[in-house]
């Protein structure tokens, strides 16, 4: 592990990138503003390392607005109905920044926090940092002071693994997610990647993605990826291009597989969380030019984000998203990398 300064914040804060080691050449590096991963180098079939993430080279593009690459978000990830619930018989308003919705934590989610990291000594020897995060009581509309920590590990078989915790002084709302974009040939659109998403059930949204607290089958319809689908011939069907908010059973589970023929990589997603929701990147239109100077234009990447329902407030049949004081809400996601 090592760490090296990224710039500062015009408040003057600092910012840290930290570099965690794989195996074979692979490597991560993240921000301790907002988590963001910002390179995943990791081997094709042939050995040959690639940085399959989207992002900047530098600190500056992530301040003036960006779709969140690679970044924690919340505090409460996915859109809010109209920005607002109610709790123990008192309505929060939100901000309404994604039309009548609230999306991804607000106008200054954890996405745009600095986070401090600590150096996590592991059984394995596995190179780890913890990111704690103190959310006051009020922060972006929210009741309850937070804390909260997003534990980030490189194991030695190229598994990134996400632990957070969420210890709050009141009952409130916590669904955290991993916002990174992936493309796995590292270059170039995600059309080829073959995708497959193990979920009989998809949750309902109207026509500006908000969740309407229903769900339902997806088989045989153009959302079913419970056999392995070429992105690019499925796409062109879905709805805005977009992709959909998978139910997923809670526990330990592989949620989908990603697969590019032309590298041979393949990552593995596995959570105990509630949803998946698969983003094609339809919608990407990225003012700075990314890494190298590549532009980002739509399908360049795929998001994966492990999360809870954002209406879960009002449907906790779909899975809970409330912290209760004195019982942490503990989650863990990983995206495990392999070739074939």
């Amino acid at each position: 592990m090592r760490s090296r300064p990224f710039g500062n914040l015009p408040s003057g804060e600092s910012v840290e990138l930290w570099t965690l080691a794989g195996s074979g050449g692979a490597n991560l590096e993240f921000l301790t503003y907002g988590g963001i991963v910002t390179s995943l180098m990791v081997p094709d079939r042939n050995g040959t390392i690639a940085d399959i993430v989207l992002g900047f080279d530098r600190l500056e593009p992530y301040l003036t607005g960006h779709p969140y690459f690679g970044a924690i978000t919340g505090r409460v990830a996915g859109r809010i109905p109209g920005a607002r619930f109610t709790l123990d018989g008192k309505t929060y308003e939100l901000a309404k920044n994604d039309g009548p919705n609230h999306l991804h934590g607000g106008l200054c989610g954890l996405d745009k926090r600095i986070w401090k990291a600590e150096q996590i000594v592991r059984a394995d020897g596995a190179d780890s940092i913890r990111l704690v995060y103190h959310s006051p009581d009020g922060e972006e509309g929210y009741p309850g002071a937070v804390d909260f920590s997003v534990t980030y590990t490189f194991t030695r078989d190229n598994v990134f693994l996400i632990e957070s915790e969420a210890v709050s002084d009141r009952l409130t709302p916590v669904s955290l997610t991993h916002h990174s974009y992936f493309n796995l040939a590292g270059k170039g659109s995600i059309l080829n990647h073959e995708l497959e998403v193990f979920s009989d059930r998809a949750f309902v949204v109207d026509e500006i993605l908000t969740p309407l607290g229903q769900s339902r089958p997806v088989a045989g319809s153009v959302s079913d990826f419970n056999s392995p689908r070429r992105l690019g011939d499925v796409i062109p069907h879905l709805f805005e291009g977009h992709g959909e908010c998978y139910q997923l059973p809670g526990g330990d589970y592989l949620a989908a597989r990603v697969y590019d023929p032309a590298s041979g990589r393949t990552l593995a997603v596995s959570t105990d969380e509630f949803c998946l929701q698969i983003y094609t990147s339809s919608k990407l239109d990225c003012a700075s030019p990314g890494k190298s100077g590549r532009p980002y234009p739509p399908y360049s990447g795929l998001c994966l984000e492990c999360e809870g329902y954002p209406g879960g407030v009002d449907y906790p049949e779909f899975g809970s998203i409330l912290v209760e004081p004195g019982r942490p809400m503990r989650r863990t996601t990983r995206y495990a990398f392999s070739t074939q």
